[in-house]
């Protein structure tokens, strides 16, 4: 049996607050409109989902109302990961049954010096046997403080239910390292839209990126022009979009992808705390980048008044 392929762009959607409650019909919105956009299909509850925000009631309902709203050809894949073994697998069950197509599994953490290549290969081994749904690694060591290795990707790569790793490293040459070592059918997909084109042109087979819920139809050019073989246009985009990613994560976090999406006609709304919303002087610092870097931004932006 093939695994499931991975390839185009996934955003790893925002979940939306409204007077710290869980806006479910503002997220559905959101995925009708992103799903007009020539994505492959959508991450739910990724660290842009502020997963670990959520109450278990949350998750489960994030997920419904996605799977719900989203169109029928698209890819569901669910932030399953949790600090134990057990955990990681009675979530990635439930999302399996509410209709996720796969499951994102971030590294655990929280006693890092305890995980070691013998206990990250136990743990993923373990949820993979377990799971009726494709296992997606998840490396993402700005918040784990926990890089997973090649030797590592590569020998879970030959788990029949383990079909891919998103990298959120931004190293480039460790995504030549996972494409050179990983079995064949193996997705990698970079996390990272600033190393999006290098990606690409190394033969990943896509990415799950912020930037692609602010600027999906940018991401998806991006990658169907590397498709193409053509890499000067793509180029010329890339370049466009790094001052506009650089905004909404590295120097703004979710608070800034947040007020991003409500300037360019999705729903952002609210952080949950302890995060906190953008100073006015922020917001227009990041107006000011989306309009420089967005086509056809300050239309839509006027349109909503």
């Amino acid at each position: 049996m093939s695994k499931l392929n991975l390839k185009g762009i996934f955003p790893p959607i925002p979940t939306p607050f409204i007077k710290g409650k869980v806006a479910y019909d503002k997220l559905a919105s959101n995925v009708e409109k992103w799903g007009k956009t020539g994505i492959r299909g959508f991450v739910v509850l990724g660290s842009n989902g502020e997963y670990v925000y959520l109450s278990e009631e949350e998750k489960r309902e994030a997920v419904k109302t996605v799977v719900n709203a989203a169109p029928g050809d698209m890819i569901i894949i669910v932030g399953a990961g949790c600090e134990s073994t057990v955990e990681t697998i009675r979530l990635t069950q439930d999302c399996s049954k509410l209709g996720a197509h796969a499951a994102l599994i971030v590294t655990p953490s929280y006693y890092g010096g305890q995980m070691n290549a013998k206990a990250l290969i136990k743990h993923y081994t373990t949820i993979a046997d377990d799971s009726s749904i494709p296992i997606v690694l998840y490396n993402v060591p700005k918040f784990t403080h926990i890089n997973l290795g090649v030797d590592i990707a590569a020998r879970l790569s030959k788990h029949p239910n383990i079909i891919g790793i998103k990298d959120s490293s931004g190293n480039v040459n460790q995504l030549g390292e996972y494409l050179n070592n990983v079995d064949e059918d193996f997705n990698v997909l970079v996390g990272t839209a600033g190393a999006l084109l290098g990606a690409l042109t190394l033969g990943c087979a896509g990415g799950i990126l912020a930037l692609a819920n602010v600027a999906p139809e940018s991401c998806v050019k991006i990658f169907n022009l590397v498709q193409d073989g053509n890499i000067e246009e793509a180029k010329k985009l890339q370049l466009k979009m790094i001052p506009v990613n650089k905004a909404i994560t590295a120097t703004y976090g979710i608070s800034g992808l947040k007020a991003a999406l409500d300037m360019v006609g999705y729903f952002g709304g609210e952080t949950r705390l302890p995060l906190l919303p953008l100073t006015e002087d922020e917001k227009r610092e990041i107006e000011e980048i989306l309009e420089k870097g967005l086509s056809g931004y300050r239309k839509t932006f006027s349109a909503r008044g």
